[in-house]
């Protein structure tokens, strides 16, 4: 192996912690849960992250030669036909995804420019959602023509958050003891901290699994490591603890600076904003943290909306088997872009950006949906990986060797698997239950509707595409 290909364990580690964990997981669980949420996370890590990170740990190992990542592992344990609709469900997964970034990028120019977060909330959900397919166009536009520069501000701006992030957390925790700064209470109670396992909680599961997922998009990397079967489970466990460290400190932090049994509607939408204007408050600099997080956040989302734009259907079609998608769809310009493929992104995402307006009564509920959803669709990606799994461990005995196994045990190994796509699956299936708005109003029945209708039209079209395919042959 070259030396300058070679990556160290640490090195994989930080990029699966930058990868899987962001400020704003820490936000979105406690705006769900309050302080509940410490026990829901200790749950969570402990029944479903670790296996699942160790899981990974054990595809990457057998399929360490392949570069596909999840549609790889598919690809060899179940065929091409079901590797295709894993990749058909890595883009598609995408598009509420597409439809948010925009949103993020105003809430943040708005934070930045005016240190004020109302600015968005309280325009109207149609004029701003314009605002925000306008904004969605130019980037598609942008994208198509290259997003090189894009790149390194995006990084610059990731680095930021990511050290800001910490530094939040640290800051926010040692603010009773080295400032005048009035907190909240927080008491050490059971009460305060066990959830109540009823409905309206199961409903939240999904935004925690969203939170957690995505490890495996370091699969890719194994071959890079000096010795893959040990450094890369390695990796893998440690950016665990990282996550779990992370995860705790940081609600509890928030539990400091806001009340958990009166959390703001608003604090999926602008709670990041508020925990750093607070931080500011407390050590007497004024706006500083915010704007500096601010300018950062809003460069990585642009970059981050570039990025998914581009990547993810060029990742679909670069080796596309025109068995299942239609040779049109694939077609490139000049610049090596897939133009259809950029329709196709254009109108699901234009569709998801305006049509929720007209139901929706305030940019609050239209931004809390829009995650909720996003908590609901990007997990099915995840299921992909338990599927990969428990075919792993049903494939004969010496068909695939790893130097490490998370289990040797084929039937704990399947088993496990399948706890943990029963689970993702339940959480995506609970999610689709609104919350915060009065249940069976007209809002509520419309949120439901389309909870339910996006997914079912997203992940229907890959399977309408391969009869498109023969049909055009």
């Amino acid at each position: 192996m070259k030396e300058n290909k070679r990556l160290t364990w640490q090195a994989l580690t930080l990029m699966a912690f930058t990868t899987v964990w962001g400020f704003g997981n820490i936000v979105n669980g406690f705006a769900n849960q309050g302080l509940h949420i410490v026990v829901s996370w200790i749950l969570m890590f402990g029944l479903y992250f670790i296996p699942y990170t160790l899981m990974v740990g054990e595809m990457g190992a057998t399929f360490r030669d392949s570069k596909g990542g999840v549609s790889s592992w598919i690809h060899s344990t179940c065929g091409a036909q079901i590797a295709f609709l894993a990749g058909w469900t890595y883009w598609v997964v995408h598009v509420p995804y597409l439809a948010q970034k925009p949103q993020a990028i105003l809430i943040a120019l708005g934070w930045a420019v005016w240190q004020d977060g109302g600015v968005v909330k309280g325009m109207m959900p149609l004029i701003l959602q314009s605002a925000c397919l306008i904004v969605f166009l130019f980037f598609l536009w942008f994208a198509s023509r290259g997003v090189n520069s894009l790149k390194k501000i995006g990084a610059v701006a990731g680095m930021s958050m990511f050290v800001m992030s910490l530094l939040y957390v640290v800051l926010a925790l040692a603010a009773p003891a080295i400032t005048e700064a009035h907190t909240e209470t927080i008491v050490w109670s059971w009460d305060t901290f066990m959830p109540t396992f009823d409905f309206d909680y199961f409903t939240t599961l999904a935004i925690l699994v969203f939170a957690v997922g995505g490890c495996e998009k370091l699969s890719p990397y194994v071959n890079n490591l000096e010795k893959p079967s040990r450094d890369f489970p390695r990796g893998m466990i440690l950016m665990t603890i990282m996550v779990a460290v992370t995860a705790l400190l940081g609600s509890i932090a928030m539990g400091l600076m806001f009340d958990t049994n009166n959390v703001p509607k608003d604090l999926m939408m602008n709670g990041a904003y508020y925990c750093f204007q607070k931080l500011g408050d407390y050590y007497g600099v004024g706006s500083v943290f915010l704007i500096v997080y601010a300018v950062a956040n809003m460069l990585g989302q642009m970059a981050a909306l570039a990025f998914s734009i581009d990547a993810p259907i060029k990742m679909l079609l670069a080796d596309v088997d025109h068995r299942f998608v239609p040779e049109v769809l694939s077609r490139v310009n000049a610049n090596g872009t897939p133009v259809n493929g950029y329709k196709l992104t254009a109108l699901l995402v234009g569709v998801l950006i305006i049509v929720p307006a007209f139901g929706i009564g305030d940019m609050t509920s239209l931004f809390n949906w829009l995650m909720r959803l996003n908590a609901v669709i990007m997990p099915m990606r995840y299921l992909w990986v338990f599927v990969a799994y428990m075919a792993l461990k049903h494939a004969a005995k010496g068909l695939f060797n790893s130097d490490y196994h998370f289990t040797t045990s084929r039937t704990a190994g399947f088993l496990i698997g399948l706890w943990c796509f029963a689970f993702t699956a339940f959480a995506c299936i609970m999610g689709l239950f609104p919350r915060g708005v009065e249940a069976w109003s007209s809002e509520w029945c419309f949120q439901l509707t389309m909870n339910i209708a996006t997914p079912i039209v997203l992940l229907g079209l890959g399977l309408l595409l391969p009869k498109l395919a023969q049909r055009g042959k």
